[in-house]
């Protein structure tokens, strides 16, 4: 009987990884079987799920209680070694450096670096066993400072959230999204690429909310006008209303109608803490995924005749973020936050 085999979440990573981008169909499904281990699932339905009988499925795991990931790799049979290899770790040190936009840049970067000069298909295969992949390239803000944001994250919100899981702490996230009546264009499975009309004039549906950290129930405040301090105000008052027998903490942005001292006096006099976020960071703000998750659901690629409707079906989406899309949310709304290194911005 094969004995309990520790699987970080390291090489569960790597595992997910080989499984689909190594380059042997024999190492992919080894990959399979032991990924499917590191999630506990019982041995029958790891044979079944990778469609291998249990001998084979005890043989992967024997391999890796031997060799770990690398015993996975090896194969009985030896075929023609793959040049490029003898210069992984370096051709890895310079593409760390050198983000490449498509194949032929990775082609020319290859040959510039080795002097080998490979197709794309052979290119692709070397990337991906390199654990490169295309990916989008995300936003931060210019004047953002990760150091500050990974320092707040740290010593300010995740002990507050810790109190919130112990129920000690009621945590909410505040920030205010204005909705412009305008098309909001986004991608269709269809034949022929769709129009959508747009809507005349530019009226703007404001919507300041609190977001709670772990139920995802939402307070909100809205109207057509503009957000100010009297509007937050309005807000701080309803959630100082809510049933809650422990300490209230609020983490929301920099907007100078947040800091103003009305607002400030008035979050004192009752009782609600309020945490402002480092300059520039949106992404240690968890209602901004609210906002996309609301813009995907009703507003792309959706045609709203009227400023009613629109306002509608935005406000019945947000009315139900803990029961219809409780289950969607569950998983979006989650308690990690996007931090950045200098490794990962673009070369200047």
């Amino acid at each position: 009987m094969t004995k309990e085999l520790t699987i970080s979440p390291e090489i569960q990573e790597q595992l997910n990884r080989e499984r689909y981008h190594h380059m042997s169909p024999i190492v992919q499904r080894r990959m399979e079987v032991l990924w499917l281990k590191s999630h506990g699932l019982p041995h029958a339905q790891i044979a079944q799920l990778a469609d291998v009988c249990e001998n084979t499925m005890r043989s992967h795991f024997k391999l890796y209680e031997e060799g770990g990931i690398e015993g996975l790799k090896r194969l009985n049979y030896q075929g023609q070694p793959s040049a490029l290899q003898e210069h992984a770790a370096t051709l890895e040190e310079h593409l760390r450096k050198t983000p490449l936009k498509n194949l032929q840049q990775a082609q020319a970067e290859i040959e510039k670096v080795t002097g080998i000069k490979r197709s794309e298909s052979q290119v692709r295969l070397f990337l991906n066993k390199l654990g490169i992949r295309c990916r989008k390239v995300g936003m931060l803000p210019a004047k953002a400072d990760p150091d500050e944001q990974a320092n707040y994250l740290q010593q300010t919100m995740m002990p507050r959230l810790e109190e919130a899981k112990a129920g000690r702490r009621a945590v909410f996230y505040v920030d205010a999204a204005h909705f412009v009546l305008a098309p909001f264009l986004g991608f269709l499975w269809s034949f022929t690429r769709i129009f959508i009309p747009a809507p005349a004039g530019r009226k703007r549906f404001n919507v300041l909310a609190a977001l709670n950290a772990l139920s995802h129930e939402l307070v909100m405040v809205t109207n057509d006008s503009y957000i100010d301090s009297q509007v937050v105000c309005q807000l701080l008052y309803q959630l100082a209303a809510l049933p809650l027998t422990v300490p209230i903490t609020l983490f929301l942005d920099n907007a100078r109608y947040q800091h103003c001292l009305l607002v400030l006096e008035t979050a004192a006099k009752l009782n609600i803490e309020l945490c402002f976020l480092p300059p520039y960071s949106p992404n240690l703000n968890l209602i901004e995924r609210l906002w996309k998750f609301t813009k995907k659901q009703v507003l792309y690629s959706h045609y709203y005749p009227d400023f009613k409707s629109f306002q509608t079906a935005i406000s019945d989406c947000l009315a139900q973020t803990h029961t219809t899309y409780k289950n969607d949310l569950d998983s979006l709304l989650t308690l990690k936050f996007q931090t950045f290194e200098k490794a990962q911005f673009l070369p200047v």
